[in-house]
């Protein structure tokens, strides 16, 4: 069976929820992996046939735990998962769009399959408090995390990448 790897990180909450959206509607189309950044690892990457990586913006980059993550898989895994389908989300303040370039390139250098553009999701959270408040993410926007992880866990499933 196909292997879908969902990695996130998420301080307020945001970016779990997302994870958590998609991995819930990946699980009836192939065997899901649902993993925090800071407990996955190269050898969840290797055994995984396609991911999607759920960040938050912070500072206009992604976090320094989903960095993090990607500094310790890339060395390892270079040249190993050539032509795997990715998706992405990010879960931002105001934009979102570094965050998603950042992780773009990082899969542009391990030579991944993008297999949809980047979703991001802005909580318009602008004040020192906002930001550090706890997120609740609508469900309408949750609906699209879940459309994500359907759609890359079917397409897995049938072979379709």
């Amino acid at each position: 069976m196909a292997q879908l790897l969902i990695v996130y990180h998420s301080r307020t909450g945001g970016a779990r929820q997302m994870a958590e959206a998609a991995a819930e509607a990946a699980r009836g189309e192939a065997e899901t992996v649902l993993k925090p950044a800071d407990q996955a690892g190269p050898e969840d990457m290797l055994a995984a046939d396609g991911y999607i990586f759920c960040a938050p913006e912070n500072l206009a980059a992604i976090s320094g735990l989903m960095k993090e993550f990607f500094d310790r898989c890339y060395y390892p895994v270079l040249g190993k998962i050539e032509g795997r389908p990715y998706a992405q989300t990010v879960c931002a303040g105001s934009d979102g769009e570094n965050a998603a370039r950042q992780i773009a390139r990082i899969a542009t250098g391990w030579r991944l399959k993008e297999v949809q553009p980047p979703l991001i999701i802005c909580t318009h959270a602008q004040t020192p408090e906002a930001i550090l408040a706890e997120k609740t993410i609508p469900d309408e926007q949750l609906e699209k995390c879940r459309e994500i992880g359907a759609a890359l866990a079917a397409g897995l499933s049938l072979g379709v990448f």
